[in-house]
């Protein structure tokens, strides 16, 4: 969802039999003091089985520049539809680690192994358990991605909505731990493929993880995440577990699919139907946390899934507001990145069904713009059909609400404080 930068084709230098000349790219074949071509020339003044040996080393290419090296391991959501066959400057640049050519090569030359004996398939072992054959380095081949994102941490909302509704739930440490790690694991790995799914290149202000590690390997790292997260839950011995698990997971995904499709097919959806995306998007991993915690509360008669579903409702909606408003936002996922991304946001759906004669909107979300000037005249349009004003109306009678509603769980005793201060931090006002 963030705004694409200029990229640039880059190409690996044409493997020749030359060592690469940062002078001149096309680079001739050397001729000695007759004339005659270097590689004649030795043809000429050796034996057969000597030329042979000097040109097989000679055709052997240099350590090329590692151009598809990952940079270092170090909040919030596209592109121009290309971007996936480009290389950013910023990435072209980076420092390259070990080159996957110069490994080939370094293996290459080698002394060969002797030859495998195929009658060692009679009788070994081959049930490769992960507890026989799966290493640590494997394991991180596959979760790297995952770390990659994670080491780039957020704001945490989701940990702290978890200790403030643990006030009231009492869920144990050890437990909480668990719950807390999971949740994260979940929501760390799903923004991997939101960031696929968006096209895209900035994340928490540094380079997406599949513009590092690549879509594929990204994309399974995310399920693998989602699948780790589960085995983490187990731990707790709920059966209860599964089934939330499964159920949230489903509602995530349902949501998620619904706005694909909107952006996609270019449908404006009605503000109820993005209400219910929102709560089956975003309100899935919120639920699913609160949910884990009431199945291990001693107080299971609480029940604090409304309150989570309208804070659900607030930070999507908010996000989307401070997606098109925010300098910090801005700085961290791109200029208005909803915009490039084509995505039917709250405040674009409002301005889109205030005129639904005026196509400009709309249009602007059909190019995907990453144009500076194009994306600040949407946004002056949207000022022009009230649409800011009218998200920052909804977000405070949400808010308001969800005080009243909080209010009432608490009993009086204080334990809602923890909400109350998160809902003071999700307030909006015009800048």
């Amino acid at each position: 969802m963030t705004t694409s930068t200029s990229t640039n084709s880059t190409s690996i230098p044409f493997l020749s039999s030359s060592p690469p000349n940062k002078s001149n790219p096309t680079i001739p074949p050397r001729t000695s003091s007759t004339g005659l071509s270097h590689r004649n020339s030795l043809a000429a003044a050796s034996p057969p089985s000597a030329a042979a040996n000097h040109y097989q080393s000679f055709t052997q290419p240099a350590p090329l520049p590692n151009i598809l090296s990952p940079v270092v391991e170090t909040d919030l959501f596209g592109g121009n539809g290309q971007r996936s066959r480009t290389r950013s400057r910023s990435q072209s640049q980076r420092a390259p680690a070990t080159s996957p050519i110069s490994s080939f090569i370094m293996h290459h030359n080698q002394q060969p192994s002797p030859p495998p004996d195929p009658r060692r398939y009679e009788h070994e072992d081959l049930n490769f358990t992960p507890k026989r054959s799966w290493t640590d380095d494997k394991e991180k081949v596959v979760r790297a991605p995952f770390e990659y994102v994670a080491s780039h941490p957020g704001k945490d909302f989701r940990s702290q909505l978890i200790n403030a509704f643990n006030a009231l739930l009492q869920v144990p440490p050890s437990r909480l731990d668990i719950i807390t790690k999971a949740v994260g694991m979940l929501h760390e790995s799903s923004l991997l493929v939101d960031d696929v799914q968006d096209s895209s290149e900035l994340r928490r202000g540094f380079p997406v993880a599949h513009n590092i590690f690549g879509v594929p390997q990204t994309i399974n790292s995310a399920n693998y995440i989602y699948f780790v997260a589960l085995q983490e839950l187990q731990k707790l011995g709920n059966p209860s577990i599964i089934s939330v698990f499964a159920d949230e997971l489903v509602s995530l995904h349902r949501g998620q699919g619904m706005d694909l499709f909107w952006r996609d097919t270019l449908t404006c959806p009605t503000e109820d139907d993005y209400l219910e995306m929102v709560g089956n998007k975003t309100g899935g991993l919120f639920r699913l946390g609160i949910k884990l915690m009431q199945a291990e509360s001693p107080s299971s008669s609480l029940d604090c899934v409304p309150l989570v579903n309208l804070i659900g409702l607030i930070f999507q909606i908010r996000d989307d507001y401070m997606n098109l408003s925010s300098r910090e936002y801005s700085d961290n996922k791109g200029l208005c990145e909803d915009l490039t991304e084509g995505k039917f946001s709250f405040p674009v759906i409002h301005s889109i069904r205030a005129n639904p004669a005026n196509m400009q909107l709309i249009n602007i979300l059909k190019q995907k713009t990453t144009d500076v000037q194009v994306k600040r005249y949407a946004v002056s349009y949207m000022e022009s059909t009230g649409s800011f004003e009218y998200t920052r109306d909804v977000i405070r009678i949400l808010i308001a609400r969800a005080r009243k509603m909080a209010s009432q769980m608490d009993g009086g005793d204080g334990k809602a404080e923890g909400i109350q201060k998160i809902l003071d931090r999700m307030v909006v006002e015009k800048k």
